[in-house]
């Protein structure tokens, strides 16, 4: 292991091997927090990849000369996130990455495959039934108007993400289970020549239900965020009503806040 200007650059197992760790030693920054951020960058941007093994805590810490306390609190803060696995005979397993979304009006299965991250859609429901009082509202018709309602669920690495229920006005475009399983429903749109304009969009947070918790393999009572979506098309038409909810170990919004001038 060799020393420059304080910093020490560490070798690491097979699955680290292409990656170069460089740990501030005089540093306020505490190593495990030094360690378990440079590790989080590593699994969010790909270079750890679901599956990779780092190694048990002894081997980590001869390898990376930090004690073995520190090792383990990096480990244990990456555990708590959902990014790491402790497996009992095996040692400490990447898990995955949390997707982390632009406020912008782009869907889910865009957002998955811009972050690297293969997406997959299990239709549970597409159907036509009577709008209710809000989504009529929210689509600019009269209650009891038909519309389709679709509820899919989306995963990556097999892990699932987000549950997703929309609501369109009936007959705007084909919604082929099969393509729907295969493609994103913006992109269905876009390619039904409708284009999107612009959204009104509410987030929020709450706990998991029983039936919420075994849809996204979550504990009862397991963090959600919540979003409502009320997308329009460039007419100014509400195409599409969204009511979704994510697994907040897996999936957060993310802000860009400007100054006014």
């Amino acid at each position: 292991m060799a020393n420059t200007g304080g910093y020490s650059r560490a070798a690491t197992t097979p699955a680290l091997s292409s990656l170069d760790f460089a740990l501030d030693r005089g540093s306020p920054v505490p190593l495990y927090y030094q360690l378990a951020q440079q590790l989080e960058a590593a699994i969010e941007h790909g270079q750890l990849a679901p599956g990779n093994l780092l190694g048990n805590e002894i081997d980590l810490s001869v390898r990376l000369g930090l004690s073995r306390p520190t090792v383990r609190q990096a480990i244990q803060s990456l555990v708590d996130k959902g990014l790491l696995v402790r497996r009992r005979g095996v040692g400490t397993q990447v898990v995955h990455s949390q997707v982390k979304r632009p406020l912008e009006l782009s869907s889910l299965y865009d957002d998955l495959e811009a972050a690297g991250q293969t997406p997959a859609t299990q239709v549970v429901r597409n159907e036509a039934v009577p709008a209710s009082a809000d989504v009529a509202a929210a689509l600019g018709l009269a209650e009891g108007g038909q519309v389709t309602v679709l509820e899919r669920l989306r995963s990556t690495y097999g892990q699932p993400v987000a549950f997703l229920c929309n609501y369109l006005p009936a007959g705007l475009l084909d919604l082929d289970t099969a393509r729907l399983e295969s493609t994103g429903l913006y992109r269905l749109m876009r390619s039904a020549g409708i284009t999107l304009h612009s959204a009104r969009q509410t987030i929020g947070a709450r706990s998991a239900t029983t039936e919420e918790a075994a849809l996204l393999d979550e504990q009862e009572g397991a963090a959600l965020l919540t979003m409502q979506r009320t997308a329009y098309d460039d007419t100014g038409r509400p195409v599409e009503y969204g009511t979704h909810i994510y697994r907040a170990s897996r999936y957060a919004f993310d802000f860009q806040l400007l100054v006014r001038p």
